[in-house]
């Protein structure tokens, strides 16, 4: 019995990296995990791999900036389980473009992958907890939304923006027994970056240690939230960048 049985949870994003991590995790601990991405062959590659561990996973094809593709999943999620505990927002991608070179059909895909994504899940999900009286939301932010890096002011602003839509969700859901959180991964080997594999330890996580993260997050009770948490390499430039 892990610290999650009996509990239902829908990970964003979870074709790979941090998605597919947190998916892993959550499974390990015994809650039963919707994975949803727009690559279906990714995510049932993910759901036996959970299953073949004794997990419960159901993989749910969804291209997230559909209005009409979020409010489905919700619902049959719903419909299915009855209950919805967590929510992990995971989907995103990166870009490195100098602002005067950024197209803006660029700028409208980061905006809608990386923020409206992470809205409609939320919403949904909103909904749903707000009737049960309880449940948990954390999305995937980045430290670029504390220090940003040069040539990724997409990537930059839409991760702030999800620091500030944590916020509201946490505000939002408290009277109704419902949180957010927020965490913010440094390097982190993924397929967003390419080249992060080669990287020294020191420089860049796994993913699985920024879904440890999520797990904790997500076993808390009810009555408490690990609000925000920032992770990253200790070799990182962060600290002290001036």
């Amino acid at each position: 019995m892990g610290k999650l049985s009996g509990r239902v949870g829908i990970v964003s994003g979870a074709s790979s990296g941090i998605g597919a991590a947190a998916a892993e995790a959550l499974a390990a601990e015994g809650m039963t995990v919707i994975v949803a991405a727009r690559r279906k062959d990714r995510l049932d590659e993910l759901a036996a791999r959970i299953e073949a561990a004794g997990g419960r996973a159901r993989a749910v094809q969804v291209d997230a900036t559909s209005e009409d593709d979020v409010v489905c999943l919700f619902h049959a999620v719903n419909n299915e389980f009855g209950r919805l505990d967590l929510l992990v927002n995971s989907a995103g991608i990166a870009d490195a473009t100098p602002t005067d070179q950024l197209p803006l059909a660029r700028w409208r895909e980061m905006v809608d992958v990386n923020l409206t994504s992470a809205f409609l899940c939320a919403r949904e999900a909103m909904r749903v907890m707000k009737l049960q009286r309880r449940g948990r939301i954390i999305n995937v932010a980045s430290i670029s939304a504390k220090m940003p890096r040069e040539n990724s002011i997409a990537y930059t602003t839409t991760k702030f923006g999800l620091e500030g839509m944590t916020r509201s969700l946490a505000l939002d859901g408290r009277p109704f027994g419902v949180t957010a959180s927020v965490v913010h991964p440094g390097s982190t080997v993924t397929e967003l970056v390419p080249n992060m594999a080669g990287r020294p330890a020191a420089e860049s996580m796994q993913a699985s240690e920024v879904a440890a993260v999520i797990a904790l997050m997500a076993a808390l009770p009810d009555e408490t939230n690990l609000f925000e948490a920032t992770i990253l390499p200790i070799a990182q430039p962060f600290m002290g960048r001036g």
